[in-house]
């Protein structure tokens, strides 16, 4: 059986998953027969954009264009499979940084013409999406929290190309704001893995800094304002720009806290609107990079638990970009007949609900 009750073929579907939205360069084969990831590649660009705190777009592209074939053949070696053992090929359509989706999108037309494979084009918000179904049968509809880099959206899962926009950032994603903070901080780049570890010695209370929208009607999120406190606040400890150990520490504890206790208000605003319009609905699903932080995890456990709701988080290799949420969200629509033509154009902007009013935010990428 697949994920969510779907029936597997009897000769197994394999697709081949492209990710290059970002700064990760992924490659994965995946199927629909367990375990249905076969193989997962990543190579991460973090050394190429760590002297400038950020993501660089044109040094980027140029690393996708040096290591996509690299991991590509990597990923097929894993796998055991050539490319005429191949379904399909799917690759990141969009959002993204344009250079680098371009290289993804070309690089999957390519094969899929030699090949005569399908050809699709993921919406790179439904590869996470539907990333949990890789790890668990999730029952259509269910609420996800996506949470990222570039992204920070509630949306109701009611199916494979079907999505309801309940909240979105009015300025900068939650991710934006971890990795602007630790550059503030004089912490590594990428920050939400480097302010979880300076956070573990801080204390979240010694610096209260303010939890944008809390306590707001609805589900959107704000975080530039939290930035520009944290900003403020180390200019004030540290004049000169250089800040006490303990004052870094508990400084991006407070930052955390901050995070989570915004992250954690609106979701029990979205819960609510969620129970509303799905009674039957059971899950609580939460996706992106920052879904890898331990006290998001453990604050939506608790609001899951107490609203009845099963909280499905995926392994810490699913959250951030990845070739495998590529490929699998490839499968599920190949398997409904959504297939694309070689004339796909990549999109620097691609909503999952077109019919959600637009945001446009500094830090809105969809």
């Amino acid at each position: 059986m697949l994920p969510g009750g779907g029936k597997a073929t009897l000769a197994a579907m394999l697709v081949l998953g492209i990710e290059t939205s970002c700064d990760e360069t992924a490659a994965a084969v995946v199927t629909d027969v367990a375990p249905y990831i076969r193989s997962n590649i990543v190579f991460s660009q973090t050394v190429e954009h760590a002297p400038y705190g950020g993501i660089v777009p044109e040094i980027a592209a140029r690393a996708h264009l040096a290591h996509l074939d690299p991991m590509i053949e990597a990923a097929m070696a894993e796998a055991r499979v050539g490319f005429g053992d191949l379904s399909a090929v799917a690759a990141t359509g969009g959002p993204g940084l344009i250079g680098g989706v371009i290289v993804g999108v070309m690089e999957a037309k390519a094969i899929a013409f030699a090949r005569r494979l399908p050809f699709i084009a993921v919406n790179h918000l439904e590869g996470h999406a539907l990333s949990p179904r890789l790890v668990k049968d999730i029952p259509f509809p269910y609420l996800l929290l996506l949470v990222s880099g570039g992204h920070c959206q509630f949306l109701i899962v009611e199916g494979v190309g079907r999505y309801r926009r309940l909240g979105t950032t009015i300025d900068d994603a939650a991710g934006e704001a971890f990795d602007k903070g630790a550059k503030l901080l004089g912490l590594d780049y990428p920050g939400g893995p480097a302010i979880e570890r300076a956070a573990a010695a801080g204390d979240a209370k010694r610096f209260l800094l303010p939890r944008p929208m809390l306590g707001r009607d609805g589900c959107d999120f704000s975080f530039s304002g939290l930035k520009t406190a944290l900003r403020l606040a180390v200019e004030r400890q540290a004049p000169d720009g250089v800040l006490a150990a303990q004052d870094q520490a508990d400084l991006a504890a407070g930052l955390q806290a901050a995070i989570v206790d915004s992250l954690a208000d609106r979701t029990r605003h979205a819960i609510a609107i969620f129970r509303n319009r799905h009674p039957d609905g059971e899950t609580l699903v939460v996706a992106g990079g920052v879904a890898a932080n331990t006290a998001l995890r453990t604050r939506l456990t608790n609001l899951a638990q107490n609203a009845c709701l099963d909280f499905v988080a995926p392994p810490v290799s699913l959250c951030t970009d990845n070739g495998a949420m590529i490929g699998w969200a490839g499968l599920e629509r190949m398997k409904l007949g959504l297939v694309d033509g070689l004339d796909f154009a990549p999109r620097p902007r691609w909503p999952l609900d077109p019919g959600a009013a637009p945001m446009r935010g500094a830090g809105v990428k969809a």
